[in-house]
């Protein structure tokens, strides 16, 4: 190869993935699960973007994504109803909401090194599609639902129980996050719930910035910035606390 030129790997190609297990297999052993139909994990791992055409999987991972949604939902509810049998409703919904939003399906993913087997439009590769962690949520979603399609509950409850054991044991006590506490505290003062509003969203699709912006009687509204929008309104509310924490100071 003359004058050091660099060969880039080929984009891969979900159809030659899906006539070869073998391209599949340490995915496989990361999942603890064979697959008896290999077209279903990789539709779970086959981005929009790099459906063909004409293509029955028109839709690459969102249907297997909405169903996994509800997979992980029901399987995590289970395990924290089991392992905190003393706790109330209200502590298992803050468990519960920390388990399955998109940093934990981001680090389970990240994990599991799932980015290496997306398939991706080159557009989409070249602006990072591969580590954007809504994509890499995403993509958890529509493989726990495929665990569940190609092997059932036991398949699916196998892998969340694996991956999702050590998030449950990492929370000491149930999260109270900024939200959580400011509407408590508007709650214990008779106020009314505050009120979040979404005022900006810029950047590019794979890496988008949220303004989010949270008023409460009494004070003047606080805005934040974040990756995500549940990120920005939990940066509003941090800030608009730490105004009513200086007010009582003052």
């Amino acid at each position: 190869m003359a004058g050091g030129d660099t060969v880039l790997p080929p984009v891969p190609d979900h159809r030659l993935v899906a006539g070869d297990p073998a391209g599949l297999e340490p995915l496989s052993e990361a999942l603890d699960h064979r697959f008896a139909r290999n077209e279903l994990l990789v539709e779970a791992l086959t981005h929009r973007s790099a459906v063909a055409g004409g293509d029955r999987n028109r839709f690459g991972y969102e249907r297997l994504e909405f169903l996994g949604d509800r997979v992980l939902g029901l399987i995590v509810a289970d395990l924290l109803m089991k392992r905190f049998r003393d706790e109330n409703e209200g502590s298992l919904a803050r468990r519960f909401t920390a388990l399955v939003r998109r940093e934990a399906l981001t680090e389970v993913a990240e994990r599991i090194g799932l980015g290496d087997h997306l398939l991706l439009a080159p557009s989409e590769e070249d602006t990072g599609g591969r580590f954007n962690p809504g994509t890499l949520a995403d993509a958890c979603e529509a493989v726990i639902a495929a665990l569940y399609l190609d092997g059932g509950i036991e398949a699916a409850n196998r892998f969340i129980a694996r991956y999702w054991e050590p998030l449950i044991a990492a929370i000491d006590k149930p999260p109270s996050d900024a939200k959580t506490k400011l509407q408590e505290w508007a709650q214990a003062r008779g106020l009314p719930l505050p009120v979040y509003e979404t005022v900006a969203r810029e950047g590019p699709p794979h890496s988008p910035i949220f303004s989010a912006r949270v008023s409460a009687d009494g004070f003047a509204p606080a805005q934040a910035d974040g990756p995500s929008k549940r990120a920005a309104e939990q940066g509003a509310a941090q800030a608009l606390l730490e105004a009513i924490a200086a007010r009582d100071d003052g």
